[in-house]
């Protein structure tokens, strides 16, 4: 049986794992085409156009462009930091979920970010391009599976990893409704990353209580709460009894993953298998 506290993927921890790489070549191949001349055709057809902007004709918000966007960049500096914020996020988390279950996650998250963007610049005469929805999505992801890992900001200030993204999530808050209040000319789509925060914080939600809504609402109004490094994986099966996943749960929330024994992590890896 698969140690809890192992990769899920085959043949052990990729550094580069199937999924990542796929994506990440994409976006590179697709950057290439935007710098020649299919570069217009390409922002056309595939940047997310608002709904209701002035802008006249073939600038127009299309259905494919909640995906489309995802592979399109800005400039060579937008492309290197969403991927390589990708690789280091995402890595482990593939690892971990494996790669059907990381690339559902990712476009979730990425068209969340499109459909909730679409709502806050409805009007605006500028389309969004860039994995970024998506990749907030992996940093909530990351956050929520490794909250007590330190990242070090400018490779010298170490933060936890739950207050880094927390404190993230905070900016692009008060920087998305005040470029909406103030009229910022800001070319970033904070509401894009919120929103792919948000999509993907009620996906995991919803896949921690075994797809139910009823289920996921029920959760809510108990005391407890239950954290650990597989996110969507909750209830027990036949052979775990609920009080002893939630026993567990609740020394994860005090305690942190790493004071659990081998056999507790083995029956949490057991209670999260569908």
């Amino acid at each position: 049986m698969t140690r809890y506290d192992q990769p899920y993927m085959p043949g052990g921890f990729q550094v580069m794992p199937p999924a990542i790489k796929a994506i990440i070549i994409a976006n590179v191949i697709v950057f290439l085409f935007q710098n020649t001349a299919f570069g217009p055709f390409l922002t056309t057809v595939g940047a997310l156009w608002p709904i209701g902007s002035q802008n006249p004709g073939e600038y127009t918000f299309r259905l494919w462009q909640p995906i489309s966007y995802l592979f399109l960049h800005g400039s060579f500096t937008h492309l290197f930091f969403n991927m390589f914020a990708l690789w280091m996020f995402g890595a482990e988390i593939e690892n971990y979920w494996g790669t059907k279950n990381f690339v559902t996650y990712y476009f979730i998250c990425g068209v969340g970010a499109a459909l909730i963007n679409l709502v806050a610049t409805a009007g605006n005469p500028y389309p969004t391009v860039g994995a970024s929805g998506a990749i907030f999505g992996v940093l909530l992801a990351f956050g929520m599976m490794f909250p007590e890992r330190y990242i070090y900001i400018y490779f010298l200030l170490p933060v936890k990893t739950k207050y880094f993204v927390a404190g993230y999530a905070l900016i692009e808050f008060i920087a998305g409704f005040g470029n909406r209040t103030m009229g910022s000319g800001s070319n970033v789509a904070h509401f894009a990353h919120l929103g792919g925060m948000v999509v993907g914080y009620i996906y995991i939600l919803i896949r921690r209580n075994d797809g139910s809504i009823n289920r996921m609402f029920r959760k809510f109004s108990l005391p407890k709460k239950q954290k650990g490094p597989v996110l969507w994986q909750g209830g027990a099966d036949d052979d775990v009894s609920e009080a002893e996943i939630d026993r567990i749960l609740d020394k994860i929330s005090s305690r942190g993953y790493d004071s659990l024994t081998a056999e507790e992590k083995r029956k949490l890896l057991k209670a999260g298998k569908r």
